[in-house]
């Protein structure tokens, strides 16, 4: 290995060495804390135009799997670790250093991740960086001079409709940044899904005749995105059961009066408390937040919380006190886990259930 740079806009550096692509690469640094599940990280598209921290000293044991990822083609711009795991060549997947080397993803290892997530919990605010062979000026003024965009959705969502298709009910999904493991949870309840782009009509939608809709999770700020969705969604959830995730979620608020607001250090990792009001039962969740929803901001003649965050007590659910629809900001998909929170998409089911036969 070589050695390779972990540099701020605020100039600090840290030294490392490099693995995965050798291409010098900028994004908005985030740390994650989960234990496992870096496959399914490094190719979900929420992390689009950022640089991950993992926390977990070890990362890449047990390689590439053919049968997790969260995307194709991920978005990542860069993987920062303790220890890469030393695997050689396998006969069926590949190893982590291998696949970012294919995916032109650059890496950083042997660098001290615990004084990067120090650093940026003291911070306290979004900020840039950059691994590069040099930590010179040039690299500096690179770094100060890039401008991320705030188009990371339409970087990352499907601009065509595809089906994935089964013999149960119909769903429209809304690609806002689609990670797999939404339609494998269809997949097992047999919905026959069509994934329709971000900028889909209500007419785009409606002409499906669905069942009901899915608001996808997905990358940035929920305030970039036109106007024209969060009217879809106004239309949208009074004629079809709703069910938002993510970014979803926080277009779901946004449609429906809420105000969202940047958190000062993203929230990315599993494990994470949450209380559901109405039992007061304590789930564990995979997340992965830079934004919520200001709680003085939700209007309780339209919605109610329904999840609140353990910690931070911020808005983690939502429902619609007059539309069946509903959202949560963490994954209950998993992917990674926990997934215990995956029977919400059998509660979606039952609502589109009791939906149908309201029209007997």
């Amino acid at each position: 290995m070589t050695a390779r740079y972990l540099i701020f806009e605020d100039g600090s550096i840290f030294e490392g060495e490099g693995f995965g692509s050798p291409a010098v690469t900028f994004g908005e640094m985030v740390f994650n804390t989960s234990m496992t599940g870096y496959q399914e990280i490094i190719t979900n598209q929420i992390y689009h135009n950022q640089i991950v921290v993992f926390t977990n000293p070890n990362i890449g044991n047990y390689g590439i799997q053919r049968n997790i990822y969260e995307s194709i083609v991920p978005s990542i711009k860069g993987v920062v670790c303790r220890n890469l795991a030393p695997l050689k060549e396998r006969r069926h997947g590949t190893t982590l250093d291998q696949y970012l080397k294919q995916m032109n993803i650059p890496g950083v290892t042997n660098v001290d991740t615990r004084a990067i997530v120090r650093h940026l919990r003291k911070v306290g605010q979004p900020m840039k960086g950059s691994i590069v062979p040099v930590p010179d000026d040039h690299a500096f003024d690179q770094l100060h001079a890039t401008v991320l965009t705030n188009q990371q959705v339409a970087q990352v969502a499907t601009p065509k409709p595809f089906p994935n298709p089964d013999i149960g009910r119909s769903v429209v999904v809304i690609d806002f940044g689609l990670k797999n493991g939404i339609l494998r949870e269809l997949s097992r309840r047999k919905c026959n899904v069509t994934v329709l782009p971000y900028t889909a009509s209500v007419d785009d939608i409606l002409r499906l005749d669905p069942d009901g809709v899915v608001l996808s999770s997905g990358p940035g700020n929920p305030e970039s995105l036109k106007r024209s969705v969060l009217e879809m969604i106004r239309q949208v959830e009074a004629k079809v059961p709703m069910f938002a995730i993510g970014l979803g979620h926080e277009l779901f608020a946004l449609a429906n009066g809420c105000k969202v607001e940047r958190l000062a250090t993203e929230h990315h990792g599993m494990n994470h408390p949450i209380r559901e009001i109405i039992t007061d039962h304590i789930v564990f969740t995979f997340q992965g937040e830079g934004y919520v929803i200001r709680r003085n901001s939700v209007d309780r003649s339209q919605l109610f919380i329904t999840y609140v965050d353990m910690l931070d007590g911020t808005v983690q659910g939502l429902r619609h006190r007059h539309y069946p629809a509903f959202s949560v900001q963490f994954f209950p998909d998993g992917a990674p886990g926990p997934d215990e929170t995956n029977n919400l998409f059998d509660e979606f089911m039952d609502i589109m259930k009791q939906r149908e036969e309201g029209w007997r």
